[in-house]
C-alpha cells in the first residue's frame, strides 16, 4: 500500500520497481516453462554418453578376458611340457647311443626294444604338439637369438655368416613363446648376407648396402 506522503518522484520510482519486479517474474516463469525440456535433453545426452562409455568399457573387458583365458589355456602346460622335454631328450639319447652296426645286427628282442622307444618318443612329441608345443628345426636357417642359442662357431665359406649348420639340441615353442631355445652351431667365415637393395639400386650415395647378419 502506497503512502500518501510520498512525493511524485517516489511514486514514479515505486511504479518502476513494481514493473521491473513483474517483468522479472514473467521472465522467470517463461524460463521455468522452458527449463524442463532443456534439462531433459541435457540429461538424455548425458545418459547416452554414459551408456556409450559403459559399452566401450565392457567390450574392452570382454577382449581382455578372452585373451587372458586363451593365454591361460595355451600356456598353463608350459611348465609340465618343459619337464616332458627332458624325457624326450633322454629317449633320443638312448636311441642315438646304439651304433648303426649294432642296429643292423640286432636280434629280434633288441629290435623290438628300439621300436618301442622310438614309438614312445613319437607319441610323446605328438601329445606335446596337440597342446601347442612345436619342435624348432633351424638347420640351414639364419641364426635368430630369439629362438636359438649359439654354442659354437663352424668355419664355413659356402653359406652366409650366422647360418645354423648344426643343431646340438632341438628347441621348442609354445604358442608365440619360446619354451626352450635350440642349441646350435653357426657358420663363420662365409659371405655376408646382402640386404634387399632399394628400388633405385642403392642408397643416396649410389652404393649397394650390405648387412652382416
Amino acid at each position: 500500500m502506497s503512502n500518501d506522503n510520498n512525493t511524485p518522484e517516489d511514486k514514479e520510482a515505486e511504479v518502476a520497481a513494481q514493473a521491473a519486479e513483474t517483468a522479472a517474474e514473467e521472465a522467470s516463469a517463461g524460463n521455468e516453462a522452458a527449463d524442463p525440456i532443456e534439462e531433459l535433453k541435457a540429461e538424455n545426452a548425458e545418459l547416452k554418453d554414459r551408456a556409450l562409455r559403459v559399452m566401450a568399457e565392457m567390450e574392452n573387458l570382454r577382449r581382455r578376458t578372452e585373451k587372458e583365458l586363451k593365454d591361460a589355456r595355451q600356456y598353463s602346460v608350459a611348465g609340465f611340457a618343459r619337464d616332458m622335454l627332458t624325457v624326450s631328450d633322454n629317449l633320443r639319447r638312448a636311441l642315438d647311443a646304439i651304433p648303426d652296426e649294432l642296429r643292423q645286427n640286432a636280434d629280434a628282442g633288441l629290435v623290438a626294444l628300439l621300436e618301442g622307444v622310438e614309438m614312445t618318443e613319437r607319441e610323446l612329441l605328438n601329445q606335446l604338439e596337440k597342446n601347442g608345443v612345436k619342435k624348432l628345426d633351424p638347420a640351414g636357417q639364419k641364426f635368430d637369438p630369439n629362438f636359438h642359442q649359439a654354442m659354437f662357431e663352424v668355419p664355413n665359406t659356402e653359406v652366409p655368416n650366422n647360418t645354423v649348420v648344426q643343431v646340438v639340441q632341438a628347441g621348442y615353442s609354445i604358442g608365440d613363446r619360446v619354451l626352450r631355445p635350440a642349441m646350435v652351431g653357426v657358420s663363420r667365415g662365409g659371405p655376408k648376407e646382402a640386404s634387399p637393395a632399394p628400388q633405385d639400386g642403392g642408397d643416396e650415395t649410389g652404393q649397394t648396402i650390405d648387412k652382416t647378419a
